[in-house]
């Protein structure tokens, strides 16, 4: 086998899990024999006399199914690149090339389209120029794409004529126009995929298979157990297939702290793991790697997920657990003497320090925990003076000299009331923390931090991380994260924390997820606010799309929860019995458990099994069921079709979490409520459904 080069096409992979069960089979059995001898006889080699391409070939699986492939013979390279039933496949094979692009180095395979006679001119092209008109012969080729397809490129003037294209384009050559129609330089869009790679295309099928960009489409499978693990998830591709822009930042060197920023759907969370996974690699035995999130249940999906792409050795050097939890640890370890409140216990405690200073005051509800959470306790602020010199940006109420004094005794009457009873809230254990491991500078347990979800992370937290990972230095953290799906209202300005990120920042700007009219549709929610970059500048949504298409999300709206319950059951079997769409693919969410309980009875009175997605659990899509989340646990995870239901006046937003006479407080409320259904739409691959009874959300338009 060490003469020959196998590599398997995410086509082959998306054709692969189309097929039933018993046909997987019979196709693993031949991608066995194939990996152990490609040139062996009982394979039924077919030559395909094709006009494009002399390269390719048939397979024979067995009297129905046949392998595509294209096979270099002077460097034994093969790559599988579909299969299918016999006339199928030689049907999308027909018009197929396989070429490295001479101009970039990428390994592609694309349909060849005959240019058409010239004809008439349609009324858009009489009225305005082509959508490429600005790029000349020249950069059309530097952005990949090929020679003989030129003239496609020059035929588009509408956003149809785009869409339309992608269908023969190759896909890097696709994501580079993508990316010029929206501005972006041609350099940076020629670095963005091509790298280095770019003008080195004067090479065989065996170098461009080492070129990133061409990693986005193949995978090199050396073992046999590899192989068996990414057949067995087929449509899993993140374990296997990165764009240039995400192998790039997973493997690269930082010279210090790094951030990488990025739209729901761009694989935020899979080059996270990707990079401790090539982190890991490197570490010495005595060395590990943190990945911490912010909640439980998103802790517990990444190790699984870990577990899926890393080898047992570098899993013992990845510690995956949430920030909370770790704190907890640490300070039982500590001996440490206090317990760690959260919620309704806090919310009492804060009333009562109020009392004990026999005072009225004059400020909105939840004022004094929010003034301790965001400004005391995330700048690490110990006395009246501090305070009173304290930066407040952001905060709704204005304070004068004499104002922090009065509020400045009520936070020392908690502290009292905290020691008393021997609790702390999370935002004081978390500096404590801190103080101990300052008090302690030879403990490093981590050579590398990676932070998922770094939005929902505040200050406090960014200055606990930036000292457990000790001095700067080469790729101690890495954090990953997106405003606009901050969901727990923490703000953070990484240079203020000692984080500074300063020309290792980054964005990935592809949607791999949801179609563009979903991400569309998604962002519109967000219209009109400015979400920050994590560091205090404005964030740019620049580039970001979707490269699929499907249909626009779906607003439905009822009299009555019965009709809405009887409209989503119709749905659910529709597409299961219609579409073929396993209820596993299916997630009901709402915005809070009680609602939500009212629909999971309903499914279940109908007949349907469900699966509720908990804090404490994974989603075993072992497990049969339509799933059922919250807003807040249904982030992390994505489904073909997500409803989202009981979009009603009072449940989105939800009162309870902006009722607040604090302005800027209920602005921060409604933001976060916006975003979180921002989060729970692009969740959706495919489809989504909206629904609501009687007056609907302000959020969403019949």
């Amino acid at each position: 086998m060490a003469d020959y080069k196998v590599a398997i096409s995410t086509d082959f992979f998306t054709a692969f899990a189309a097929l039933q069960k018993s046909s997987q089979s019979r196709v693993m059995e031949f991608m066995s024999k194939f990996r152990s001898n490609p040139l062996s006889p009982g394979l039924n080699y077919e030559k395909l006399h094709s006009k494009y391409d002399q390269k390719l070939y048939s397979a024979r699986v067995d009297d129905t199914y046949r392998v595509i492939l294209a096979r270099e013979e002077e460097s034994s390279v093969f790559l599988l690149l579909w299969v299918d039933h016999h006339d199928e496949a030689y049907a999308w094979a027909s018009k197929k090339r396989v070429a490295v692009n001479k101009d970039t180095g990428s390994l592609q395979v694309y349909d060849v389209v005959e240019a058409p006679p010239e004809e008439e001119k349609s009324a858009a092209q009489e009225t305005k120029p082509a959508m490429f008109a600005f790029l000349s012969n020249m950069d059309l080729k530097k952005l990949g794409v090929p020679e003989e397809l030129v003239f496609l490129v020059r035929a588009i003037y509408t956003e149809k004529d785009f869409n339309h294209a992608q269908l023969n384009l190759p896909q890097d050559a696709f994501q580079a126009l993508d990316f010029a129609r929206d501005g972006c330089d041609l350099d940076e869009i020629v670095e963005i995929l091509y790298g280095e790679s770019a003008g080195q295309g004067d090479t065989g099928l065996a170098a461009a298979l080492d070129h990133a960009v061409t990693k986005m489409q193949f995978t090199v499978v050396e073992g046999e157990e590899e192989l068996k693990a990414a057949m067995n998830a087929p449509l899993e591709k993140w374990r296997v297939f990165l764009h240039p822009m995400q192998r790039r930042l997973a493997e690269k060197n930082f010279k210090g702290p790094a951030k990488v920023l990025g739209g729901a759907g761009t694989g935020k969370t899979v080059v996270a793991m990707h990079r401790a996974k090539y982190l890991a690699s490197g570490c010495k035995e005595n060395e590990r790697v943190l990945f911490t999130t912010f909640t439980a249940n998103l802790a517990q999906d990444i190790k699984e997920n870990l577990r899926k792409i890393c080898t047992s050795d570098e899993m013992r050097k990845i510690e995956v657990i949430h920030l909370d939890a770790w704190i907890s640890r640490f300070l039982k370890k500590q001996d440490y003497e206090y317990t760690i409140c959260y919620e309704d216990t806090i919310s009492d405690l804060w009333k009562e320090a109020e009392n004990h200073t026999g005072k009225e005051y004059d400020f909105p509800e939840g004022f004094f925990e929010e003034e301790w959470r965001t400004v005391v306790q995330a700048f690490g602020i110990n006395t009246v003076q501090e305070y009173i010199q304290a930066q407040r940006l952001g905060r709704g109420v204005r304070l004068n000299r004499k104002d922090r004094i009065a509020v400045w005794e009520v936070f020392e009457e908690y502290r009292t009331l905290m020691n008393k009873k021997r609790i702390r809230d999370n935002a004081a254990a978390m500096n404590e923390c801190c103080q101990l491991l300052l008090a302690q500078p030879d403990y490093h347990p981590y050579k590398h931090i990676i932070v998922d979800e770094g939005q929902d992370f505040g200050m406090g937290a960014y200055r606990l991380l930036r000292t457990l990972a000790g001095d700067v230095h080469d790729n101690d953290l890495f954090i990953v994260g997106d405003a606009h799906q901050r969901i727990y209202k923490n703000k953070v300005v990484l240079s203020k924390c000692r984080v500074d990120v300063r020309g290792r920042s980054s964005r990935l700007r592809i949607n791999y997820r949801t179609t563009e009219e979903i991400r569309n549709w998604a962002m519109h929610i967000l219209t009109g606010i400015s979400f920050d970059d994590l560091d205090g500048e404005q964030d740019s949504t620049k580039g970001y799309r979707s490269l699929t298409h499907g249909e626009a999300p779906v607003v439905e709206s009822f009299g009555s929860i019965n009709e809405e319950v009887s409209s989503l059951i119709a749905h659910i079997k529709e597409l299961n019995e219609k579409e073929k769409l396993d209820f596993t693919e299916m997630c009901v969410v709402a915005r809070t458990k009680n609602i939500l309980s009212d629909y999971s009875k309903a499914l279940q009175d109908a007949g349907l099994k469900v699966y509720e997605i908990k804090r404490d659990k994974t989603d075993d899509r072992e497990m049969p069921g339509v799933r059922l989340a919250t807003m807040h646990r249904v982030k992390g995870l994505e489904f073909t079709c997500v409803f989202i239901v009981g979009m009603n006046k009072g449940n989105m937003p939800l009162k309870s979490a902006i009722n607040t006479s604090d302005p800027q407080s209920k602005e921060e409320a409604m933001i976060a409520e916006r975003s979180l259904l921002y989060v729970a739409l692009t969740r959706a691959k495919k489809m989504t459904y909206l629904s609501g009874y009687g007056k609907m959300s302000e959020f969403v338009t019949v």
